[in-house]
This record gives C-alpha cells, structure tokens and sequence, in this order.
C-alpha cells in the first residue's frame, strides 16, 4: 500500500512538472562579459528580459527566448544614469532619447539648477517664447509633478527624475530681480520645495 501511494505521487509529479510551462522570455542576450552593478568582475552569461522586465542575470537562464542576441565579447552592463541631464525640453519633442540610450543612459536626472516646475504664469509664457525652432513644445504644466507626468503620458524611452533647480524656486518667488531674498522670500521658497 505504502509503495502504491508512493509511486502514485511520484507520477502525478512527474506528470505535473511535465505540463509545469517553461520560463519564456522576449530576449535573451549572451556575453562573455556581463557586469552586473555589483562591483564584481564581469562574467560569461545571460540575461533575460520579458516585457519591460530584466527577469534574470547569470550564467544560463532557465528557458527559452523569443529572439537571442549574441553579444560576444562586447560588454553587457546596466544603464547608467546621466546625473547632469539638459533633456528636459527634448524629450517632450521626442521621447525616444535615441542619443542617451545609444551612450548607455536608462536615466536622465534633470533639474540642476533650473527645473520645469514649478512655473508662475509669467515663467510660462517666458519658456514659450524661448523654445527653438526644431524644439516646440505647449507648457500645459504649472507644477514638476504635471511636467513628469506629461512626460510619462507622452512616453519616453529612458527613466526620467528631477530635482527641483534652486533658480527656479527664486524666480518663481522673486521675479528676475537680482536682489538679496529676504527671509519671508526664503520660507516661501522652502514651501514650494515641500
């Protein structure tokens, strides 16, 4: 009796496994150097991507890909980020940031500085007046949070953050004036920021 249930088990599990589905992925990409951000050498593997999604790093992914690149010895690391982005205006133009993306870049910070928000009326209609030719946007937006958010529904092809710019909250409070900000100026300032 012992045998028989045992032997049942062992074949519902075989069985089971066999309908269990293999691990599919959009792309498999093969290196023999893959950096992983961790500091360690690089090493001989595979990473695997389904959808938007770096799913595994490591020497042999379980499953099969849809499409395999070949990397060969080319290097295989992870996006590095732009800390000093003046993508701010371009990407609204064309979000496909093909010039980042062909250096490596997966994230552009922006904001040094000045920021896209928060913008006064004025702030504007000045940022309309100044966009170049080959870079024409409509400023919909007042605050940081509806510029990335207009981003986001535009669509772009890098991951974006911002700082608030430090220019753009003294201009917000203080006009263009090269004046010394007085401290009522500076709480407000220390407002917008919240």
């Amino acid at each position: 009796m012992f045998v028989a249930v045992l032997a049942s088990a062992a074949s519902a599990f075989a069985a089971g496994s066999a309908r269990t589905p293999k691990l599919r992925y959009d792309l498999l990409v093969r290196s023999e150097r893959i950096y992983d951000g961790s500091g360690n050498a690089p090493f001989a593997g595979e990473l695997a991507i389904a959808g938007d999604r770096i799913v595994y790093v490591g020497v042999k992914a379980p499953g099969a890909a849809v499409r395999t690149i070949d990397a060969g010895k080319a290097a295989v690391a992870p996006g590095f980020i732009n800390m000093l982005s003046w993508s701010n205006e371009s990407l609204l133009v064309d979000g496909r940031a093909e010039s980042a993306l062909r250096q490596g870049i997966t994230l552009e910070v922006m904001g040094e500085g000045e920021s896209m928000g928060p913008l006064t009326p004025d702030m504007k209609i000045d940022m309309k007046q100044r966009q170049e030719d080959d870079a024409r946007y409509d400023v919909t937006w007042t605050t940081l949070d509806q510029y990335l958010r207009a981003l986001e529904g535009a669509g772009v092809a890098v991951n974006v953050a911002s700082h608030v710019g430090a220019a753009t909250l003294r201009r917000y409070v203080m006009g263009d004036t090269a004046a010394k900000a007085d401290p009522a100026q500076i709480d407000r300032m220390q407002e917008l920021l919240r």
